[in-house]
């Protein structure tokens, strides 16, 4: 991008709006605390990162969430039915929407799997993935799209013959804030009809060193997916951000239940981005936060799911890397 692209062409002021890159770059980045939403981590290198990530011994979010789709998939599906329409929210690479279709076995009616995410990168790699499983009367429908507009086109296209399953996998709730997960959910429930179910996986509470490991790995690699963020600006919006001159943080708070991440500048320094029509000084210490990671208790979900219209069916726990799966219908 151009700097003069954030620009309005008649009066010369700053217009691009808030929701855009250049928009929470300027907005954010003003703020106290210094923030960035976490949704810009996941550019096609991000994406990238983030999937190594997935693979690190230390982040057990995925294997766990697998593991228990593989065992449980056949009955998960079983409870949505009579199903004609699955939607995953963020599928990523699509390997936990494999194993769970895959669980399940074959079908005698036909599946509609649509898949929404903002990254076209993150849904060519989902769409392989689905379409190269051994599995009949599969249809699948890509969205690029915000989670909440993908899930409207979703649902207004849906068959009528039998309900509609959403999947929020990942424990990608946690990356809201209370308030924020609370009217994402009340939101997913206004969009789905009564019947339709909501699948959310969580990651649980657990010791503070196993909880830093995870987002602070020895490897690094986390790190470099938060400081990827900085080479995102650099690139799109003609940011002078030393890469170099800023490092990985993790951090957990307990009273928040959250773990953050946050890149912390080593030495005092004064950014400027043009594409944001912004500069801004940093100290040193200074940080910018870039991600929370919410963890729950699985009674916490319970509620949280009852709360926005939504009652229990199963939950399956993994105790070992303290995950749950939680599976409730729209009432």
């Amino acid at each position: 991008m151009q700097p003069s692209a954030a620009r309005n062409n008649e009066t010369g002021e700053f217009a691009a709006p808030i929701g855009s890159l250049a928009g929470d770059v300027r907005y954010y980045l003003t703020l106290s605390p210094r923030q960035l939403p976490s949704r810009y981590l996941y550019d096609p290198l991000g994406s990238a990162l983030f999937e190594a990530i997935c693979e690190l011994p230390w982040y057990r979010i995925t294997k766990a969430e697998r593991g228990l789709l593989a065992a449980h998939g056949r009955e998960i599906l079983a409870r949505a039915d009579p199903l004609s329409t699955l939607v995953e929210l963020g599928p990523g690479s699509g390997e936990k929407l494999a194993a769970l279709v895959t669980a399940a076995g074959a079908r005698a009616r036909p599946l509609t799997i649509h898949l929404v995410d903002v990254s076209g990168a993150a849904l060519d790699h989902a769409g392989r993935t689905i379409a190269a499983l051994d599995a009949g009367n599969l249809r699948l429908v890509p969205h690029q799209a915000t989670y909440e507009r993908g899930l409207l086109e979703a649902m207004a296209v849906r068959s009528r013959a039998g309900h509609a399953l959403a999947l929020f996998l990942g424990s990608n709730i946690g990356n809201f804030d209370p308030p924020g997960a609370a009217a994402f959910l009340v939101g997913t429930r206004a969009a789905l009809a009564e019947g339709d179910s909501l699948l959310i996986g969580t990651d649980l509470v657990k010791p503070e060193r196993e909880l830093l490991l995870a987002y602070d790995d020895p490897l690094g690699v986390t790190g470099a997916f938060n400081r990827n963020l900085l080479v995102r600006i650099n690139r799109e919006l003609d940011g002078d951000f030393d890469v170099d001159a800023f490092r990985h943080c993790a951090r957990w708070n307990a009273e928040e239940s959250r773990v953050e991440m946050h890149l912390v500048a080593v030495r005092a320094q004064r950014i400027r981005i043009p594409g944001a029509a912004l500069e801004v000084a940093f100290e040193q210490g200074d940080t910018i936060w870039t991600e929370s990671s919410y963890k729950f208790k699985p009674d916490a979900v319970v509620d949280m799911l009852d709360r926005a219209g939504f009652r229990r069916v199963d939950q399956w726990i993994d105790d070992a890397a303290g995950f749950a799966l939680t599976l409730a219908r729209a009432v």
